[in-house]
């Protein structure tokens, strides 16, 4: 595949941006010192048992970091994100000396210093000579086994369980456990990597480039500058298949076939409709990774080859248009980007419009308000948990007071505005009046029949269970009775439909279908689907409670650590 060309440069002056003066408190980092010019790992993968110890499981291998002093005066120290889980073991400062055909290099004294619970400070001492505007490269050798930052995935944690898998997520300040780093969002730079792997493995990353270089050796060439967050690997039993102009999908072997089936030929409308919108695509390929069932996310926008789900696999391509949100990433973003991890409202807020004005031109502006107003009941439910006064439960930017900006911005709850979402009505209110026969005591059943629902899309089932979520416990008996007359959203394969339906049947407590939850859950470990769920069967009756801690005895080896601890939370809240 084609290398990157050189940086583009020159033209007229450009606006200072915001990111340049922004403070960043997650970052211990002098990335206001110092320009990043260039990132190029060289790392090996060895799978095996969780470490310490020999033979255990680890990337190691060598970070060079091309910098560049901004400072007048030059610079005596450089300070880098880090982690305790780095090991660094050597540094190596190589410069450029005049009259000298090869870079000098020259070993360089380091030490951390810690920062908070989720990094530390590599401080690395640099010689008087590393003046201002020369560039300078900082060879780095470490290695990492367990960390926040690289996700180690046993053999039954994988879709095919008979290899591990490992992979990387860096939003929001994790990738300073995969690599000492400028950790911050305000500061973007191209990178390259060549990644050594086991035989019968594959390596794919974030990358404008994927070339295969002998049987174990992966190389791979970000053109475009990106902060460091969005740098990911992903390692495992993968192969590829095209499912568009410049779409591969990757996944297991096992599962190929489906990813093929659900996106072939999807793709390429949501980027030319992307592109009609807010302009070139500038990253080349769009790629999806489907991850393994224990992927906690939804989707992670990493550029050039998103993480996904699973569980948008629902084998009718209802779900398939999930993924206009990651695309709307590559340039709400991806290509702009919040400054700090204060506005990371921006990167969000500005993807969803996004993503909705896609959605518009594609499906018309009652299906986008319909989307929307599932949106608006998730939100609810969020804040029936968490409480309107949590103090995540607003935008958190820092701007200043006027147009109620203050309120909107930085006060807890619910959003003063709502969109009108009448176009949707449409949609919605058959939605609503269907579900209001479900309520009554006595089923009319001819008015309920003489309603179609087999035209619904997903959404428009979807606004339709969260009514009758809303309006349960129903009587008795109804619940089996809609579970039969909807056989299709009752034994769905659609994720959606299926975290509506267990959530209704806990709150009606409909235990006949309990096993079809239990099965939900233990096919996948998406955290939007398992803790509603987790949530659900803890507010429920004592035969939900109990299925709870059954479940969760057999699938925790399954699941991401950080959703154990989430549902170890809810079996046994604080002070309980």
């Amino acid at each position: 595949m084609a290398g990157c060309g050189p940086p583009t440069g020159g033209g007229a002056a450009r606006r200072p941006l915001h990111s340049a003066q922004a403070v960043d408190v997650a970052s211990a980092s002098s990335f206001r010192a110092f320009e990043m010019l260039h990132l190029h790992l060289d790392l090996r993968v060895e799978f095996g048992p969780p470490g310490p110890g020999p033979g255990s499981r680890r990337l190691s291998g060598t970070a060079v970091l091309e910098l560049r002093c901004l400072l007048p005066e030059g610079a005596a120290e450089l300070r880098l994100d880090s982690h305790q889980c780095l090991e660094v073991t050597a540094a190596t400062l190589r410069q450029e000396r005049p009259g000298a055909e090869e870079p000098t290099a020259e070993p360089v004294a380091f030490h951390t210093l810690p920062f908070s619970h989720y990094g530390e400070v590599l401080c690395v001492a640099l010689p008087q000579s590393c003046r201002a505007t020369e560039p300078f490269q900082l060879a780095l050798s470490y290695g990492v086994g367990e960390g926040p930052g690289v996700c180690w995935l046993a053999p039954e944690q994988t879709a095919g369980k008979e290899k591990p898998f490992v992979y990387t997520q860096g939003q929001a300040v994790l990738n300073r456990a995969f690599f000492p780093c400028f950790d911050t969002p305000a500061v973007k730079y191209r990178y390259s990597a060549l990644v050594e792997v086991p035989d019968g493995f594959t390596a794919v990353m974030s990358a404008s480039t994927w070339e295969q270089r002998g049987p174990n050796k992966f190389f791979f060439q970000m053109c475009q500058p990106v902060p460091s967050y969005l740098i990911a690997l992903a390692v495992g039993d993968l192969v590829s298949a095209e499912v568009g102009p410049r779409s591969h999908v990757w996944a297991e072997p096992c599962v190929i076939e489906a990813a093929k089936e659900e996106y072939s030929g999807v793709i390429e409308e949501f980027l030319v409709t992307g592109e009609k919108l807010f302009g070139p695509y500038v990253w080349g390929r769009y790629d999806l990774l489907f991850m393994p069932p224990s992927f906690p996310f939804g989707g992670m926008e990493n550029p050039c080859l998103t993480f996904v789900t699973p569980c948008l696999l629902a084998g009718d391509r209802s779900l398939a248009d999930v993924i206009i949100h990651e695309i709307s990433h590559s340039w709400f973003g991806n290509l702009v980007t919040n400054a700090n991890w204060g506005e990371f409202w921006l990167n969000e807020g500005f993807t969803m419009y996004a993503q909705r004005r896609i959605s518009t031109i594609l499906f018309g502006a009652s299906y986008t308000c319909l989307e929307a107003a599932t949106g608006r009941a998730l939100l609810r439910q969020h804040m029936d948990i968490t409480g309107e006064d949590h103090p995540l439960n607003k935008l958190r930017v820092k701007i200043e007071p006027g147009f109620e900006f203050d309120r909107w911005l930085n006060t807890p709850g619910w959003p003063p505005y709502l969109p009108d979402l009448s176009p949707g009505d449409s949609l919605m209110k058959p939605a609503e009046e269907l579900a209001q026969l479900w309520v009554t005591k006595e089923l009319d059943m001819q008015a309920i029949e003489a309603v179609d629902i087999s035209t619904w899309k997903t959404y428009q089932l979807i606004y339709f269970l969260d009514k009758l979520l809303q309006k349960s416990p129903l009587p008795p008996g109804n619940v089996k009775k809609l579970g039969e007359t909807y056989s299709a959203i009752s034994s769905a394969r659609n994720a959606e439909l299926r975290l509506r339906w267990g959530q209704i049947v806990f709150k009606n407590d409909h235990q006949e279908d309990f096993w079809k939850v239990q099965e939900f859950l233990q096919s996948q470990g998406k955290q939007k689907y398992t803790l509603p769920l987790y949530h659900a069967m803890m507010a429920g009756s004592s035969a939900a409670q109990t299925l709870a801690k059954e479940t969760f005895a057999s699938t925790a080896s399954q699941l991401h650590s950080n959703v154990v601890n989430y549902i170890q939370q809810i079996l046994e809240p604080k002070g309980s």
